[in-house]
């Protein structure tokens, strides 16, 4: 037993992020075919593929739903880069369901949201603890960002549980070669030459080289942190995304992917819709593309994100928008690679090894 865990056997229904979305959870659970303590008539299994809290309405409810479908042995999950956030005591954007830290920033953006009692705190950290980083069997790979043959050998090596206090030693480590070199004098000298706090979308910054360094160092040396965060790559212009201004990018790491085995993955926020030319994001045009919505990606056609942005919701119910045209919560069943989404509607996926 390590990090990397064994998928169970059988059909697999592999549910993308949630982001404390309940309402979106329970109708997908019904329109697959599973009863309120998580059974399947055809004995199915469930499959989480992390990103479960933050930014929505109810993460408690969502944390302790997924808790229940994995205790009880109806489901298994990995945890995703806003559990480790959690994990880790390191309050983001969208947390402030869970940090007091957060509780105010996030007012504006995603109140109203429920928060859990002190007791709730202590299950959910003592659930999240438990999760490995990956899922495997023969036929298919589960993670929630990347799938990187050195990241997975080392994450082999690592003994269940021990997520938290492996990510904490890289996440060190970062920081002694950040001082051991100038890299920390290099950061501080342009926040003093910047000084605008770097979540504010009102004010975009110059580009800060040592912060994207520091970026950078922080994304690929930590190999929890590739596989839950994915592969990035200094960027050219500063970008607003995750609540903060970037200065590296995420690159379609399936490009280079040449394995056999299929991997599917969340963290990636794919759209259900095209959409309109003015609406893609930066991250998006870079990772995807032309890629169809319900296409297959990567060298070998064999990679599949299933997250079609319901974490988004919260732009909607600002807007006094309906939600559920843009942002929806889907499952991959496989191996028939069709997806179901929240409102029951049903997609075929396409190019699959093609």
């Amino acid at each position: 037993m390590s990090l990397i865990q064994a998928l169970p056997p059988g059909p697999l229904d592999i549910v993308g992020d949630i982001h404390g979305e309940i309402d979106a959870l329970e109708p997908l659970l019904a329109h697959l075919g599973y009863d309120v303590e998580g059974r399947h008539r055809d004995g199915r299994t469930l499959v989480f593929v992390g990103d479960f809290c933050d930014r929505g309405p109810d993460s408690p409810a969502v944390l302790a739903r997924v808790a229940q479908l994995v205790t009880r042995g109806r489901a298994v999950a990995v945890l995703g880069n806003h559990e480790i956030s959690l994990l880790r005591n390191d309050a983001k954007d969208g947390a402030g369901w869970f940090f007091d830290a957060r509780l105010a920033t996030d007012q504006d953006k995603y109140a109203p949201f429920a928060r859990p009692t002190a007791a709730e705190r202590a299950d959910i950290v003592a659930f999240l603890g438990t999760l490995p980083v990956a899922l495997e069997r023969t036929d298919l790979r589960i993670v929630h960002a990347a799938w990187l043959s050195a990241p997975i050998a080392a994450a082999r090596q690592l003994a269940p549980g021990s997520a938290r206090a492996e990510y904490d030693h890289w996440e060190a480590e970062v920081r002694r070669q950040a001082q051991d070199g100038a890299l920390s004098r290099r950061m501080a000298a342009e926040r003093l030459q910047w000084p605008h706090d770097l979540e504010d979308p009102l004010h975009k910054p110059p580009f800060l080289q040592a912060h994207a360094d520091n970026e950078l160092l922080k994304a690929m040396l930590n190999p929890l942190k590739v596989l839950t965060s994915g592969v990035e790559r200094q960027g050219t212009d500063p970008f607003h995304a995750g609540g903060k201004w970037r200065f590296v990018e995420r690159i379609a790491w399936w490009e280079s992917y040449a394995d056999a085995t299929p991997v599917v993955v969340g963290h990636y926020w794919r759209r259900p819709l095209v959409p309109a030319p003015d609406s893609v994001t930066h991250e998006e045009a870079g990772l995807f593309g032309s890629t169809p919505p319900f296409a297959w990606h990567g060298q070998r056609h064999n990679v599949f994100c299933v997250d079609y942005s319901v974490g988004a919701r919260w732009r909607a119910r600002k807007a006094g928008t309906p939600p559920g045209a843009q942002y929806k919560l889907a499952a991959l069943r496989w191996p028939e690679r069709t997806l179901v989404f929240d409102d029951g509607s049903v997609a075929a996926t396409t190019a699959f090894g093609g």
